[in-house]
């Protein structure tokens, strides 16, 4: 990112699925206090994954494109200016429900340039790369050519020296302080940042040392954790040793007899609509591969929300839920 100018139990998994969520969901609500910074002198300009975007006043009309890039923009207490969502990856945490309510979804999947660009927007904020594409909501450049400007959270840029190497705690909160800048609501962001450092501060990680993979999806080979996104930092964060720590990714395709061979203490289970952590833990008990490892058969699992697993608003929620979990096995 750059600116310019300038812890073995036999817990159910329905119930490590609710500690996960029920921690995921203690995401700090906007404070009414710290209100939108409407106006300000000078434009902002900030180099976006390789991308020059340049605010000469904060976006009105934004679209927002993954859970990660609207629960922030709900942080810090803009939903007012959010016309329109997209691709979320399962409800918003409870503290932010009330703000979310009416918001318009444009589809459950990435939508269409023709679908977002009815809406009218001024600002389309995505959470990926791939979410500006002829077959997404348009490229970057066509769309800033007819005066719909672009975003992407930073931590997901993909090209050498834009990529996060690694993501750490430091690069999320700068993007919450980057994200204020664009849209216009920096006291929001400083606030925002304080109550989640001050948090942070406050966790005490699991001191056993015990070795983990984590498993985001994947039937036939699972996709992991690797060494420097935001699995390894929320690994980190919480006292869990990641088995795939020196693999230079942030996920990555694994085989199951990796897994196996690995044989961890703990298996960091991340839920989405489509992919439970009960569907995830059926397969692990049912795999002649993975059946018989030490953490499937004494259910040594612990559980997030998909969108707790992306970098956000949400992380240091996601590394209180898994010291919580930690703690009970």
């Amino acid at each position: 990112m750059r600116l310019l100018s300038r812890r073995a139990s036999a817990t159910i998994p329905a119930l490590l699925l609710a500690t996960a969520l029920a921690g995921c969901a203690a995401a700090s609500a906007p404070d009414p206090s710290a209100t939108p910074d409407i106006a300000r002198a000078e434009s902002v300009t900030v180099d976006n994954c390789g991308t020059e975007v340049t605010i000469d006043t904060p976006p009105q009309r934004i679209v927002t494109i993954k859970s990660t890039t609207l629960e922030l923009l709900l942080a810090l207490g803009l939903e007012d200016r959010i016309i329109g969502s997209a691709y979320g990856d399962g409800p918003v945490p409870a503290a932010y429900a009330a703000a979310a309510d009416g918001i318009p979804v444009i589809s459950p999947k990435l939508p269409s340039q023709e679908a977002t660009l009815a809406l009218e927007p001024d600002f389309i904020f995505g959470g990926w790369e791939s979410n500006f594409s002829v077959d997404g909501v348009g490229e970057r450049d066509s769309l800033h050519a007819i005066g719909v400007n672009t975003y992407v959270a930073p931590s997901a840029c993909k090209a050498p020296g834009y990529m996060p190497d690694p993501l750490t705690f430091d690069t999320v909160f700068d993007e919450f302080a980057e994200a204020g800048r664009v849209f216009g609501a920096e006291k929001a962001a400083a606030q925002l940042i304080d109550t989640q450092r001050a948090q942070l501060a406050s966790l005490t990680p699991d001191t056993r040392d015990l070795t983990a993979v984590w498993y985001s999806s994947g039937r036939d080979e699972p996709y992991v954790g690797a060494g420097i996104g935001a699995p390894a930092m929320l690994m980190q964060a919480a006292g869990l040793k990641n088995a795939f720590a020196d693999e230079h990714n942030t996920w990555m395709s694994a085989s199951w007899e990796k897994v196996a061979e690995i044989n961890p203490d703990v298996l960091v289970l991340i839920g989405s609509p489509g992919n439970t952590v009960d569907d995830k833990i059926a397969l692990l008990t049912s795999n002649p591969v993975t059946k018989t490892m030490d953490a499937v058969v004494n259910k040594r699992f612990v559980s997030l929300d998909f969108a707790a697993a992306e970098a956000g608003v949400r992380n240091v929620d996601s590394v209180a839920a898994l010291i919580e979990q930690l703690e009970r096995l």
